[in-house]
């Protein structure tokens, strides 16, 4: 799943504890795929490390936090994967185009490889057109659309209004 937008509320370049206001249902969501066997992983991009706004020491400080917020409640975050490039809007060695960055399937190629992810029967949540692309190109089976920022056009397999209605839409509650 994505975070920005679909774990946590989108904040424009998100790096401070204190900002993070957590999705409605967010834990509950994960519970109920946890105990169903899924594995929780976390795509990112983060063009915010890309343009010298923070660090990816910030990065990880609030990643961590984050982590540890869904182990108080039962939830495990298996690993997150992170893409700190823009091709046109990084900073030094952080301008650059990446297989990584979404809607690059690189970070859920990198997942499969060290989950051993059946990808056709997994299911991928994001809040932009650049996470269901990445779904898609990876051959990710379920590629469901959060509508906290929906454009026209989607290719999206399902769009939810909310997170904590991905059981439900997906039939699975």
């Amino acid at each position: 799943m994505d975070r920005d937008g679909v774990i946590n509320k989108e904040i424009n370049y998100l790096h401070k504890i204190a900002d993070v206001e957590f999705i409605d249902g967010i834990f509950e969501t994960g519970d109920f795929f946890q105990k169903r066997g899924y594995v929780i992983i976390v795509t990112t991009n983060q063009a915010g490390i890309a343009r010298g706004l923070y660090t990816e020491n910030d990065f990880f400080i609030l990643n961590d936090w984050m982590v540890q917020e869904f182990q108080k409640r039962g939830v495990r975050i298996a690993k997150t994967y992170y893409c700190p490039y823009h091709p046109t809007e990084g900073i030094g060695q952080y301008r650059k185009d990446s297989y990584d960055r979404k809607p690059n399937p690189g970070m859920i190629f990198k997942a499969r490889e060290d989950f051993d992810l059946d990808l056709q029967g997994s299911i991928l949540v994001g809040d932009k057109e650049s996470d269901i692309d990445a779904g898609i190109n990876a051959g990710v089976g379920t590629n469901v659309l959060v509508k906290s920022a929906v454009g026209a056009v989607t290719k999206a397999d399902l769009i939810i209004d909310s997170v904590k209605d991905l059981p439900r839409a997906l039939k699975l509650a």
